[in-house]
């Protein structure tokens, strides 16, 4: 690595939430037990009409950094979420900007192990503990010209401590201001699902992007499951059947303007990814119910994909500076 030094007070830690008072407050608490502490916590709430904006401000005394709070006015998603996360987090002059959902919490020296390794990478994913206290598997890597996860990518870490990977989660992504000033902000029309992926792929492209073998955030929400030996399915919801068929189309289009579209090998993992949520449906939830929803979303994702005006998240410099 080089000689740099890691500045923890650079780094944001940018946190996403709706609804969820109990479980942000679980990780606010664990921001007050961090050594070192980020420079500040940038907290997005999508409009929640709980307790949220009290609690909150009861960790404003004590947080130990400062504390941001941005309410918008409507939810807009995860992924409208984490681009105004970044987008605070930028403007404010981080160098670091740690994203999280608010069901997980940061181990005290989750920090310290990130920063380990920025002095080498600028696109970093850590790794977590399920609410169980198990190792989760994070599937990394994605088949590209399909678009999907490959979901038995190797998981053992060599001597390395890291794997490429092109994929990305907003679940502990840690990336640097000068990748994001080059792929733009996290595009808020996913709402949710594929849009972490779609981002970490966009950084993967223009940079080393690493999964590290550093355990550094524990999920504290806890989500039924099949378990599959070595592997988990998680149990789903008829939003996110919707958004995960009517999202491929925001895949294809910046696929098309990457110029790596392949439309038999996106198609066959559109397929796949149907064929996985109907498993999802009949093993894990146990119904036939929500299969109208994988259809309403492809519809309108043909919408989508028709759509000679969208255009892919714009950079944020004109002239981006070599990495």
């Amino acid at each position: 690595m080089s000689a740099q030094v890691f500045d923890p007070t650079s780094a944001t830690i940018a946190v996403v939430t709706f609804n969820r008072s109990a479980l942000l407050s679980r990780l606010l608490e664990s921001v007050v037990r961090m050594d070192p502490k980020p420079g500040r916590v940038v907290i997005i709430d999508n409009a929640s009409t709980d307790d949220t904006t009290a609690v909150v401000e009861s960790f404003r005394d004590r947080l130990g950094t400062e504390l941001v709070y941005r309410r918008l006015e409507t939810n807009t998603g995860g992924s409208g979420g984490f681009s105004e996360g970044v987008r605070v987090a930028y403007e404010l002059g981080s160098e670091w900007i740690w994203l999280m959902d608010d069901d997980v919490e940061v181990l005290p020296d989750g920090l310290a192990k990130m920063g380990r390794w920025a002095p080498r990478f600028r696109s970093i994913q850590g790794r977590r503990y399920d609410y169980d206290g198990s190792e989760f598997y994070w599937q990394y890597r994605i088949a590209e010209r399909m678009g999907i996860p490959i979901p038995f990518a190797p998981a053992g870490f060599g001597e390395s401590g890291y794997k490429e990977m092109n994929s990305g989660c907003f679940e502990g992504m840690f990336i640097h201001r000068d990748i994001v000033a080059r792929i733009g902000l996290p595009d808020p029309r996913f709402f949710i699902y594929w849009d972490d992926q779609l981002y970490g792929w966009l950084a993967s492209r223009i940079t080393t992007s690493v999964i590290v073998d550093e355990f550094v955030l524990r999920r504290t929400r806890e989500i039924r499951q099949w378990d599959m030996g070595i592997r988990h399915m998680n149990a789903s919801s008829d939003a996110y059947r919707y958004y995960i068929m009517r999202n491929r189309a925001h895949i294809k289009q910046y696929y098309r303007t990457k110029g790596v579209y392949n439309p038999v090998l996106f198609g066959l993992g559109t397929t796949l990814t149907f064929g996985k949520e109907l498993i999802r449906l009949f093993l894990v939830e146990r119904t036939v119910r929500g299969t109208s929803n994988l259809f309403r979303g492809l519809r309108d994702g043909r919408r989508i994909a028709r759509d000679r005006t969208w255009r892919p998240m714009q950079p944020l410099v004109d002239q981006p500076a070599p990495l």
